[in-house]
């Protein structure tokens, strides 16, 4: 089936931004009272929450976008940084006339959310850090993993374009294995194969990928965060364990785990939408789950 028909009752369109230029966004549940902002991961788009849009919007205004400098926004060469995306969520969030949203970060995205919470906490109303970037890594195997990443991303900036065989191994990473042949079909493949032969994305790609090296350098100050907070995580996220995530859960007061019970790896609102968009609904309804 069609990512495009998860998308049926969603509006895809351009915003523009006061630095950042054209930001593509996807829109449904215009009206309802409160808004969910859905981040996506490093290199990503926000096909990733094709299953999400539209399913939430029932009860909430959700967006969904990509970052400057990826997907089908524009890409101007910057020095890029957490801290850009940051501010390119602020700039965005004006532009659509949004004074206060829920966030639901998953990976860079939840490592951008995290930091946005800190520099604009009366902006936020609650977060959901979604197999986040950003938190400190406390065992040898998520050490091990980030620095595979790191190796693997390094390698795809200097071998040329991408081409579908390269981007569908790379796909590989955010899927648990089991989800493989169903789910890394070849539209998601092509998507992000297009979001990746776009105007600029040749000469930006390097300077977006090279934020997987700066992560101990922008690690999110857990203990800072005063919002109702949900940490929402899977057995076999990379990097980032459950050791990982409870660590960082136990410096913010009140906040709460989940761990996926269904089969899941890095993209849960993906793999496992309904029990995402389950647990999530009850989270922002409740703050409980």
């Amino acid at each position: 089936m069609s990512l495009w028909l998860d998308f049926m009752g969603a509006e895809i369109h351009y915003i523009d931004t006061a630095s950042y230029g054209k930001t593509r966004i996807a829109e449904a549940g215009k009206g309802n009272k409160e808004t969910l902002i859905f981040l996506h991961g490093v290199g990503g788009h926000l096909e990733a929450y094709a299953k999400n849009v539209v399913a939430l919007s029932d009860e909430f205004h959700i967006i969904a976008y990509d970052y400057v400098g990826q997907g089908m926004s524009d890409k101007p060469l910057l020095d890029y940084t957490p801290m850009v995306l940051v501010d390119h969520l602020r700039e965005l969030m004006d532009a659509l006339g949004i004074e206060k949203a829920h966030l639901s970060g998953e990976s860079m995205g939840g490592w951008v959310s995290g930091l946005f919470t800190i520099e604009y906490p009366e902006r936020v109303l609650k977060l959901n850090l979604n197999t986040a970037a950003g938190l400190p890594i406390i065992t040898d195997k998520g050490r091990e993993e980030l620095q595979g990443l790191i190796d693997l991303t390094s390698k795809a900036t200097t071998m040329g374009p991408p081409t579908f065989d390269s981007v569908k191994n790379r796909m590989k990473w955010l899927f648990h294995s089991n989800n493989h042949d169903s789910m890394i079909t070849d539209e998601l493949v092509n998507t992000r194969l297009t979001c990746y032969r776009q105007l600029g994305s040749k000469e930006v790609a390097p300077k977006v990928l090279a934020m997987i090296g700066m992560h101990d350098d922008y690690l999110i100050p857990m203990e800072k965060i005063k919002k109702e907070t949900l940490f929402l995580w899977t057995e076999d996220n990379p990097c980032h364990d459950v050791p990982c995530a409870e660590n960082s859960a136990a410096k913010i007061s009140g906040s709460l785990l989940y761990v996926m019970k269904e089969d899941a790896a890095h993209w849960p609102q993906y793999e496992s939408p309904e029990e995402f968009n389950s647990v999530i609904r009850r989270f922002l309804r409740t703050g409980t789950v």
